[in-house]
Parts: C-alpha cells; structure tokens; sequence
C-alpha cells in the first residue's frame, strides 16, 4: 500500500517492487491482482496519467508509446490513454513541437541549417515523428 500511495504503478511495476522487497511472485501477483480488484490499482488510470504528465513535460508520441510498451500493458490501454489525451487536447503534436524549439532554439532555426539540425535532433529524442519534426523546424517564428 506504501508504494501505491506516492504514485500509481502499472501491475507490472508493482509487482517487480514487491518482488524485489521479498515477496514471493505468485503472493506479488496475487496482491497485486487484490489492489485491482479492490480499485486501489488500475492500469488505465495509471496510463492515462503517465501519458498526460509526459505530455505535459514535452515528450511526443513515439517516446510515450514506447514508455508504456514497458510497462506491460496493452495496445488497447496504450489506445485508452492516448484516446483521453485527445480529448482534453493534450495532444496537439505540432504545436508543442514548434513551442519546445522556440523555447530551446529561438527564432531563426527554419533560415539556420545547423540550428535546424540541432532542433530536429533534439525532437526526435524527444519522441516526435518526423512531419512533426518538419513542420516544427521549418516553421517561421516571426510570421506567425
């Protein structure tokens, strides 16, 4: 229960906590399966929340994704969070892109092929595709 205090964990994270403390894997899977059961634990509201606060923080899609991925749930809680992103409009790929080099590289980068360079880099580490890598690093500032 300490653990699910702080933050919400994915089932999969849980129960490697508990297992790393001493707990058994079937008791871990089995206590873990009574927090869900009791609502205490819930993998859709922990991916929603994961996807939203790295959403937030700047990351793009790709890198959310695969962040969830490693969490162990599946292709349809994956589709859930990102379905709730959606729908607060946290999801405006372009915009935050474009917003994360203008606050890191400036104006200018769409007329400076290294400083381009620099931003495309930087986004694609952040987990952005590549339009959204285009249409953000060719963007002009100053005509918008």
């Amino acid at each position: 229960m300490g653990l699910l205090v702080r933050r919400e964990h994915s089932r999969k994270e849980l129960a490697r906590k508990l297992e790393a403390r001493g707990v058994d894997g079937d008791e871990a899977a089995a206590t873990v399966a009574r927090m869900a059961e009791a609502g205490w634990q819930d993998d859709a509201r922990f991916a929603t929340g994961l996807a939203r606060s790295r959403a937030l923080a700047g990351y793009g899609p790709l890198r959310i994704r695969a962040e969830l991925s490693t969490h162990g749930l599946g292709q349809d809680l994956v589709q859930a969070a990102f379905d709730a992103l959606s729908e607060s409009g946290d999801d405006d790929w372009r915009t935050m892109a474009r917003g994360l080099v203008e606050r890191r590289h400036g104006a200018g980068v769409a007329d400076d092929p290294a400083l381009r360079r620099k931003a495309a880099d930087f986004l694609f580490r952040r987990g952005f595709d590549g339009d959204t890598v285009r249409a953000a690093t060719a963007f002009d500032f100053d005509d918008a």
